[in-house]
C-alpha cells in the first residue's frame, strides 16, 4: 500500500485574513489568461514570512511588479486559503531584484534573464526612466547595438499601450486576447479611436465580432436604439452574409435581419439602411426581377468592375499570331506523345481563337491535357504566357504539370507594403499574352478583380477549374456566373479518359457528383481487393476518432513507408465536435508531436515541430490564407514563433498566433486547390448539417494515392444525395451578359 504525505496550506495570522487590502511584491505567475485576464499569483505580503495566493483579473502580470489589491479573503476547498480580489493594480518593482525578474520575465520583447541582468546593472532603479526617455544610453550596455535598442524602445512603447487597451477592454467586460491586434491597427490612438466608435472593432479587427463591440457600446451608453447601433448593424449583417457568399442582399430582407438582430424597430433600420446609402458605404442595386438589392461597396466596386473588365477583355484580335489549327494539332499531339480527343481538339482550336475562355470539368478528364498542349502552341508562336492560381499549393502543382513558372495570384499582382495596395492594378497593368487561371473555382469576387483590372486589355485569359466543386470561401460565385452568363467560350469535359478510371478515386468521385454511392473493392476471403479507396466503418463519433488517428500515426506511415506530416492529411467537414478538424487537431498533436518547447496562445498549445496553417493573408509577411509550413523554433526572449512554409521562413509575434492554426486536420474549404498524396475523410452523422455532395466531392479529389472515409454508411448517403441548394445572391451574370 501507498501512503501520500499530507499536505496543508498554513493559514495567515488572523488579523490579516480580516483585511480587504493587500500589497506586495509578484513572486510567480501561477496562471495567466491573456483570453480572460484571470490570474493565479503568488505575492510576497510584508509581515509573512510565506508567499500569498491571490486571485483575480488583470490584463497583465509580470514577476516582480508591485501588486494592490482590494477584495477579500477565502479558503478554497482545492486549493486552501486565497486572496479574491476584485480590484488589482500593478506598478513597476522598486527593488533591483524585482526590476531584475520583472523585465526578464519576457513580458518585453528583447529583454531575458541576461539583458535584464545588464540592464539593472549599469542603471540601476533608473532603467525604466532610460528606456522612456534616454534609450541612447542603452548602447553603454554590452551585447545592445542600435538593432536591439530600437527593437527594446519599440517593444516598452508597444506594451504600455497594449496594457492600456486591455485594461480598457476588461473594464468593459470583454476579452483582452485581441488586444495586440487592436494596438496594431488603430496604434497609439487605439482608446480614443474606440471611444469614438466602438463599433469599427467589429469591422476592422478579425476576431473581434459585433457582439463585443456592441457590449462595449453599451458599457459607453450608447442607446440600444440609436442611430449609430443600428448603422453598425447593418453592415454587421451585410458583412456576416458575404461569409454565406452572398455579395448583397434584398433590402426589405435585411432590415427583417438586422431588426431581428438588433430588436429595435423597422424604421431605425430602414433609416440607417438610408443613411449608409447616402454616405456611399452601401450601394443599392436592382436585379432583372426588379427587386433592390443592397451591397457593401466594396462588393458592389468588386462585382461591377470584373465585369466591366472580362466584357472589354472579350474584344478584340487574339494576341497570338495567326495559327494553322489542323498543323498545330498534329505537331502537339507528337509533342505530348498522345492522340487528343475529339473534345479536347474542339477546346484547342477555341483557345486559339476566343480572348477569354472557360476549361471546366472534374478529375481524370484531361484538363492539365489541354492546358498544356494550348501553351505548347502559344509558346511556339512566341507568345508569353502567365500562369497563376488562388493558393501556393495550387500554383506548385500548375507549375509541375506545365513545367512553366507559376505564382499565388497575390504574388503575381504584388503587394507594396508601403501603399497598402497592389503594385498591378488599371494603371499597371500585368505583362503578358496569353494568362491561365488554375483552380477558378476558388475565386472569390474581390480577388477576381483585383486580377481583371490588372490584365492588360489586348492579352487572352484561360480559366481553369471545376465547377461542381464547392463555391469560393469569400462572396460570390465568379466561375459559374461566367458559365452561366452564355458570353465565354466555354469547354465542359465529361469523359474520365482510360487511364484514369483506372483509379477508384476518380471514378468514385464521378459516381457521388452524379449522385450515385461509391464502389468499394470487392472482398476475397474477407479481405479487400488492393485499391485506392477504401471505407471503415465506425459507429461511435469517438471510435471513428481514434480509429483516423491510428490510422495517420502507425498504419499508413508502416504499410506505405511515408512522413505523416508531408503524405498523410485529414480532412473534415467543419470544425466543431469530436471528428471536427479542432478536436482531430488536437488528437493528431499528441499522437504525432507530444514533446518539446510549446507555448499557449488563443486556446491551442503551438509546439516546434506543428504542422500549422496560415489561416488569413497577411501581405507584410507576404503569406496567405492557406500556405500550410512547420513550426521551427519559438525565441521566449523576442517573443516570436518561426514557421517554415514552402516558398519562405516567417516569425510571428506570440500575439499574432491567431493567424495561424494546426492543419493535421483541417477543413474541406481549406482543403481546396490543393492535392494530397494520402487523405482521411471522416464522413459521420455528428456533421449531419454539412453532409453534402459538393462538399465530399470536394474533398475525395483532393487524394492523389488513396483516399480512406471513415464513419458510417447513412452519414455518406446523406451526403451523396443532398445537394446544396442555397442561392448566392450576385448580379454578375446578369452584367457579364449585358
Amino acid at each position: 500500500m501507498t501512503y501520500r504525505k499530507k499536505t496543508t496550506t498554513k493559514p495567515v495570522p488572523a488579523a490579516v485574513a480580516r483585511e480587504t487590502h493587500l500589497t506586495g511584491s509578484v513572486e510567480r505567475v501561477t496562471f495567466h489568461s491573456e483570453e480572460t485576464g484571470f490570474a493565479v499569483m503568488k505575492v510576497k505580503v510584508r509581515g509573512l514570512r510565506e508567499p500569498v495566493a491571490v486571485v483575480g483579473t488583470i490584463p497583465n502580470i509580470a514577476p516582480g511588479e508591485w501588486l494592490e489589491a482590494e477584495g477579500r479573503w477565502l479558503v478554497d476547498p482545492k486549493h486552501g486559503q486565497q486572496f479574491k480580489a476584485e480590484q488589482l493594480r500593478t506598478t513597476h518593482p522598486d527593488t533591483l531584484e524585482g526590476i531584475e525578474r520583472y523585465l526578464g520575465s519576457g513580458l518585453i520583447k528583447g529583454i531575458g534573464p541576461v539583458y535584464a541582468e545588464k540592464l539593472v546593472k549599469v542603471f540601476g532603479k533608473d532603467v525604466f526612466d532610460v528606456i522612456d526617455n534616454r534609450s541612447a544610453l542603452l548602447l553603454k550596455v554590452p551585447g545592445i547595438g542600435p538593432g536591439r535598442r530600437t527593437a527594446i524602445k519599440e517593444a516598452w512603447a508597444e506594451h504600455k499601450v497594449v496594457r492600456d487597451i486591455m485594461t480598457f477592454l476588461l473594464s468593459h467586460g470583454v476579452s483582452t486576447a485581441r488586444a495586440f491586434r487592436i494596438y496594431k491597427t488603430y496604434g497609439e490612438k487605439a482608446i480614443e479611436t474606440v471611444m469614438a466608435d466602438p463599433y469599427c472593432l467589429a469591422r476592422d479587427i478579425r476576431g473581434i465580432g459585433f457582439r463585443t463591440a456592441d457590449q462595449i457600446a453599451r458599457h459607453m451608453g450608447i442607446a440600444e436604439d440609436s442611430d449609430i447601433r443600428a448603422r453598425a448593424g447593418v453592415e454587421h449583417v451585410l458583412q456576416a452574409l458575404t461569409q454565406d457568399g452572398h455579395c448583397a442582399y434584398p433590402r426589405q430582407a435585411l432590415i427583417e435581419e438586422t431588426e431581428k438582430i438588433l430588436d429595435i424597430p423597422t424604421a431605425i433600420v430602414a433609416a440607417a439602411v438610408d443613411h449608409g446609402l447616402e454616405q456611399q458605404r452601401l450601394v443599392q442595386d436592382t436585379d432583372r426581377h426588379g427587386e433592390a438589392l443592397i451591397y457593401l461597396r466594396a462588393l458592389y466596386q468588386a462585382e461591377t468592375g470584373f465585369a466591366a473588365d472580362m466584357r472589354a477583355l472579350a474584344t478584340g484580335p487574339h494576341p497570338c499570331p495567326p495559327i494553322d489549327i489542323d498543323k498545330a494539332l498534329q505537331w502537339v499531339q507528337e509533342q505530348v506523345q498522345l492522340e487528343l480527343a475529339p473534345a479536347q481538339q474542339d477546346a484547342i482550336r477555341a483557345a486559339v481563337r476566343s480572348k477569354v475562355m472557360i476549361i471546366t470539368g472534374g478529375p481524370g478528364v484531361g484538363k492539365t491535357t489541354i492546358v498544356n498542349s494550348i501553351l505548347k502552341i502559344v509558346r511556339a508562336k512566341k507568345c508569353r504566357v502567365v500562369c497563376a492560381a488562388p493558393t501556393g499549393r495550387a500554383a506548385k502543382r500548375m507549375s509541375e504539370t506545365t513545367g512553366l513558372p507559376a505564382k499565388t495570384i497575390h504574388r503575381l499582382l504584388e503587394f507594396d507594403p508601403q501603399t497598402g495596395r497592389f503594385k498591378h492594378d488599371a494603371d499597371k497593368k500585368l505583362t503578358g499574352d496569353v494568362f491561365v487561371i488554375d483552380e477558378a473555382s476558388m475565386l472569390d469576387i474581390v480577388l477576381a478583380a483585383q486580377l481583371s483590372r490588372a490584365l492588360p486589355r489586348r492579352a487572352a485569359v484561360i480559366w481553369v477549374g471545376d465547377v461542381d466543386q464547392l463555391p469560393s470561401v469569400g462572396p460570390g460565385t465568379v466561375l459559374r456566373d461566367m458559365i452561366e452568363s452564355g458570353r465565354f467560350q466555354v469547354c465542359r469535359l465529361t469523359e474520365v479518359f482510360r487511364q484514369a478510371a483506372q483509379s477508384a478515386i476518380i471514378t468514385n468521385a464521378h459516381r457521388i457528383n452524379q449522385g450515385q454511392l461509391p464502389v468499394w473493392p470487392e472482398k476475397t476471403e474477407g479481405k479487400a481487393a488492393p485499391s485506392d479507396f477504401y471505407f471503415i466503418h465506425h459507429e461511435e463519433p469517438e471510435a471513428a476518432a481514434a480509429r483516423i488517428v491510428g490510422l495517420v500515426k502507425d498504419f499508413l506511415p508502416r504499410r506505405f513507408h511515408l512522413d505523416p506530416f508531408n503524405h498523410v492529411q485529414v480532412i473534415t467537414p467543419m470544425q466543431r465536435g469530436v471528428l471536427g478538424a479542432r478536436a482531430l487537431n488536437q488528437a493528431l498533436q499528441a499522437a504525432l508531436n507530444p514533446h518539446g518547447e510549446s507555448i499557449e496562445r488563443f486556446g491551442y498549445t503551438y509546439r516546434v515541430g506543428d504542422k500549422v496553417m496560415q489561416m488569413v493573408n497577411d501581405y507584410q509577411k507576404d503569406v496567405f490564407n492557406g500556405d500550410i509550413g512547420r513550426i521551427t523554433r519559438l525565441q521566449s526572449e523576442e517573443r516570436t514563433v518561426t514557421v517554415r512554409f514552402e516558398h519562405r521562413t516567417v516569425d510571428y509575434d506570440y500575439q499574432e498566433l491567431d493567424e495561424l492554426a494546426l492543419s493535421y486536420a483541417i477543413t474541406v474549404h481549406k482543403s481546396q486547390g490543393s492535392e494530397y498524396p494520402f487523405v482521411v475523410i471522416p464522413v459521420h452523422t455528428q456533421h449531419y448539417i454539412l453532409l453534402q455532395r459538393n462538399l465530399l466531392y470536394t474533398a475525395i479529389t483532393r487524394g492523389k494515392k488513396m483516399v480512406l472515409l471513415v464513419g458510417t454508411s447513412k452519414a455518406l448517403g446523406i451526403a451523396v444525395r443532398t445537394q446544396q441548394s442555397k442561392q448566392r445572391l450576385a448580379l454578375l451574370a446578369e452584367r457579364l451578359g449585358i
